[in-house]
């Protein structure tokens, strides 16, 4: 009787040249949650009494509200569906997963109904947010075009627009806008406005502080400035459709949609960039005053504004209005006279690259000592080669060195487990330091004196013929 085929395996550390030729590219099995953070904890429990070794073993790693931070980020990309009743594919997306957080439809800011969904491209092997508008009928084809002047606008603070088509995969005659994901993202209705807001512990008309606000305000006025520099209006500068990215980071998102689907009943740029800028008043009302409804009560709202903020703050969103003294009426008016608060904001953004930076070093120099132990563990104990492979020549040396790194005994012979002392041997070989230092055999009767440099050298001799043996085998 024949025994079936196995399917062949598949190598995950195989160099491919195109991703989406292995089988393994696509995202068939379920996806495990929660990850488990705790086991990746860079130390165990903070404590005060900290000996100096154990305070510096922070400093090789990122902090762990970072590492948090981009694991859920990761999650959130790789996360499927299984069982998934979505469409397979729409155009060359696949693995579609919806990221809506209510399924009650909504057309009150589109007219159709709206939902998103997050897919990846087999064109690139890259996640992408699609957003579909249900039941749109494309009239006319100049509508749609338009959306070639929204992917030409690039800036920090808004959603970059990829590409836009009309689709019947899901049954009905749908408009898909395709953008840039933004992994584990919230809206600024829900950061502010939900119930599960960090702010909701606070009374009722607790405020936002006050630089956080301005960092929203700044932020926009980004956007717009480079929305109407380019001939464009955003059109919808909503909480809903406002991306909280990271930390008090916003992007606008969905500014392309109106003009396409309105683009039969036109109105001139003027009144559309106008519209922008009291849009803008209304969300900076909405969310110092923690009311996402100030136009059932406005005077009320700024009224409660003006007690709790600046009076600079004040005569900006009230003039983007048209109340007060100063009416603005365009961007540039806004942003005039606020060189203190975009000084703020920039430099605020320098400390956080510069703590990037830092942290990206500390695991560049983790990515030196991760290659450092990964040939030494190459090179011992190979059961190919029998016992006497590491009981020999220089890789005997390597052996005692391997011992002398990481299997420490105090006095009374208990293992010693101290992450400094691993780290600074490993960095002092990888620098091939002409410090010596003394190697002993397990059974004590055979102790080595060497150099860190000559360590290296015996190291990297005993790679390059694991790696000659290796091509011959090809």
């Amino acid at each position: 009787m024949a025994t079936p085929s196995q399917p062949p395996q598949i190598n995950p550390y195989a160099q491919e040249s195109n991703p989406t030729d292995n089988p393994s590219y696509y995202q068939n099995s379920s996806f495990a949650q929660p990850i488990q953070y705790h086991l990746y904890s860079s130390l165990g429990p903070h404590r005060e009494a900290l000996s100096p070794y154990q305070r510096a073993a922070h400093d090789f790693f990122i902090p762990d509200g970072l590492r948090e931070e981009l694991q859920r980020k990761s999650a959130a990309t790789l996360q499927i569906l299984p069982n998934s009743t979505l469409p397979p594919q729409i155009d060359h997306f696949h693995s579609l997963v919806p990221l809506d957080t209510t399924s009650q439809k909504n057309a009150a800011l589109f007219g159709y109904p709206s939902w998103i969904y997050k897919a990846i491209s087999s064109k690139d092997g890259n996640t992408y947010a699609l957003r579909r508008l249900e039941g749109y009928r494309l009239t006319n084809e100049k509508s749609i075009r338009s959306v070639q002047n929204w992917k030409r606008v690039i800036n920090g603070n808004i959603v970059t627009v990829i590409d836009a088509f009309t689709n019947r995969s899901f049954g009905d005659s749908s408009l898909i806008f395709i953008t840039d994901y933004h992994p584990d993202s919230k809206t600024l209705a829900e950061t502010h406005f939900n119930s599960s807001s960090r702010y909701s512990t606070r009374v009722q008309d607790a405020r936002v502080n006050e630089q956080v606000l301005w960092g929203y305000a700044i932020q926009i006025a980004n956007a717009l400035k480079t929305i109407h520099g380019a001939g464009l209006a955003a059109r919808v500068v909503d909480a809903t459709k406002i991306l909280v990215t990271s930390k008090n980071r916003i992007r606008l998102n969905a500014c392309a949609i109106l003009d396409v689907v309105q683009h039969d009943t036109p109105r001139s740029l003027v009144d559309l960039q106008r519209e922008d800028l009291i849009q803008f008043s209304r969300l900076i009302l909405a969310i110092g005053t923690n009311n996402p409804s100030i136009a059932h009560n406005l005077p009320k709202s700024m009224e409660q504004f003006t007690r709790s903020y600046s009076t600079q703050l004040k005569d900006k969103v009230f003039g983007l209005l048209g109340i007060g003294t100063s009416k603005i009426d365009t961007i540039d008016k806004f942003l005039t006279g606020l060189e203190s608060q975009l000084l703020t904001t920039f430099d605020s953004a320098l400390h956080q690259d510069d703590d990037l930076t830092s942290f990206l070093n500390r695991e560049l120099e983790n990515s030196r000592l991760v290659r450092l132990m990964t040939k030494l563990n190459f090179i011992l104990e190979r059961p190919e080669y029998g016992h006497q492979w590491t009981e020999t020549g220089e890789r005997w040396s390597i052996k005692l060195f391997r011992d002398y790194v990481f299997h420490q005994v105090d006095a009374q012979g208990n293992p010693t487990l101290d992450l400094g002392h691993v780290l600074g041997c490993l960095n002092k070989l990888d620098a091939g330091s002409e410090e010596r230092i003394v190697l002993t055999s397990r059974d004590d009767q055979v102790c080595i004196v060497v150099s860190f440099k000559e360590m290296k050298r015996a190291v990297e001799s005993a790679y390059a013929d694991l790696a000659k043996a290796g091509r011959r085998g090809l």
